[in-house]
């Protein structure tokens, strides 16, 4: 069998009704003309989207079925025990440029009882920000089933909803439960669990170009919500050129942070599990024995499990998200 080497994916592009254009005019990815491009999945194992290899002697293979035949040499022992022939990790790049709906995910246990298999934890890293964009995440006030049905049903929901204003390099981490939706003027990339399930609770009276409404899900949001009111909903973390920092650790996934001008080396020997990394700003090298591979700007890597030291080294000054499962 030939050896695993680190995978570039060939982004799929999907249509949304909030979509715009940055994923092209701002990241430079080249699509198939798409009137709203809201999102570009760069890295993918969900059934019917799942992301195909478009480098090296596995191109044209579809995610999952590398699992198949490299198991825990792609993914780690203890990851494909859990979670076998799914790639457990979902990215994307959105753009917003309207309103999504105002939407919440259910936790594992929730999809696992309608079989939906995972649940979706999220998170969010911003990568471009108009002047005053906000995003809608948790409530600003201490709430309760009864008192959200009551604001609910009266149409007034917008009022217990807590919105932030945020900027280019800010983080939110959105686990299951979580109300959430993005305002106009957003481009981020997302780091997610392998799931598509998105439960609507509203959704702006907007209609499409016939005339129709999207689909609310008004009972299983209820029973998905965590009614809970957080002191903060943001993510702070360090700053530091050249080093790495830590943005989120969940049980679903870890993500760092790396800005670096200059090589950085990589040891993985500690680690069971994949890297993924996903270029926000410029572009890097990552080197590897005698081989190496470029990463730009909206680009995402998959390095195998099996892979374990490496040099990542800056083309331009770089900034990188590094993914894996701890």
């Amino acid at each position: 069998m030939n050896q695993l080497y680190p995978l570039k994916f060939k982004p799929i592009f999907k249509e949304k009704i909030w979509g715009g254009h940055k994923i092209k005019t701002k990241l430079g990815l080249d699509f198939s003309p798409l009137p709203n491009c809201g999102e570009a999945w760069i890295l993918s194992g969900v059934a019917g989207s799942q992301t195909k290899v478009m480098n090296g002697f596995l191109k044209g293979n579809e995610l999952n079925d590398l699992l198949e035949v490299y198991m825990d040499d792609l993914v780690g022992e203890s990851v494909f025990e859990k979670h076998r022939e799914e790639f457990p990790i979902l990215i994307k790049l959105i753009d917003a440029n309207d309103y999504l709906s105002i939407q919440v995910h259910p936790d594992d246990q929730f999809a696992a009882k309608m079989n939906l298999g995972n649940g979706k934890t999220e998170f969010w890293y911003i990568l471009d920000a108009d002047k005053d964009a906000e995003v809608i995440i948790g409530f600003n006030r201490k709430m309760d089933r009864e008192t959200y049905l009551e604001y609910f049903i009266t149409g007034k929901l917008k009022e217990i909803l807590n919105v932030e204003k945020v900027k280019k390099s800010d983080v939110l981490y959105i686990p299951a439960g979580r109300i959430h939706s993005l305002g106009p003027g957003l481009l981020l990339a997302e780091i997610q669990q392998t799931s598509d399930t998105t439960y609507r609770i509203y959704d702006w009276d907007r209609v499409d170009d016939k005339g129709n409404s999207r689909e609310l899900h008004t009972g299983l949001a209820l029973d998905a919500i965590d009614f809970t009111m957080y002191d903060s909903y943001r993510t702070h973390y360090r700053k530091t050129l050249n080093k790495t920092e830590t943005l989120v650790e969940s049980p679903y996934f870890t993500t760092n942070i790396l800005e670096f001008d200059r090589t950085v080396h990589k040891d993985f020997s500690w680690l069971d599990s994949f890297v993924i990394y996903v270029c926000t700003e410029g572009s890097a090298m990552i080197h590897y024995g005698d081989e190496k591979e470029i990463l730009k700007t909206g680009e995402s890597l998959l390095l195998p499990a099996m892979l374990k030291e490496f040099d990542l080294l800056p083309v331009t000054n770089c900034k990188l998200l590094e993914v894996f499962i701890s």
